[in-house]
């Protein structure tokens, strides 16, 4: 039973197209069920992206708990105006996230 190891080059090739670097890291973060917070995680990291600089410029405060974004801001007219569009708010970062992140919001 002690058979030395020989390398065959045949064997050891690899196809390539056969995973793309996008769908592995995809099967990665749902086997170690890390998807739910790499998308809180990139939600916060792109705030300023998907509000534009107005909203994010005058938000202090930003996280994620329990699928509940909350959100500190400083200006309490534009607090009025995020509070009374709150579902679109929800509609238009879960349709840019292409997931339900989140399903509430608010606002501190």
């Amino acid at each position: 039973m002690s058979q030395t190891y020989r390398y065959n080059r045949e064997n050891a090739t690899r196809v390539a197209g056969v995973t793309s670097l996008k769908d592995a890291i995809g099967q990665l973060l749902k086997a170690y069920q890390l998807q739910t917070r790499f998308n809180e995680t990139y939600l916060e990291a792109f705030w300023g992206r998907m509000m534009g600089p107005a909203i994010a410029s005058r938000t202090n405060r930003l996280y994620v708990r329990d699928r509940k974004l909350h959100i500190e801001i400083g200006s309490a007219p534009l607090r009025n105006e995020l509070v009374n569009a709150k579902q679109k708010l929800i509609q238009l970062i879960n349709k840019d996230m292409g997931s339900d992140v989140i399903d509430d919001v608010i606002f501190i």
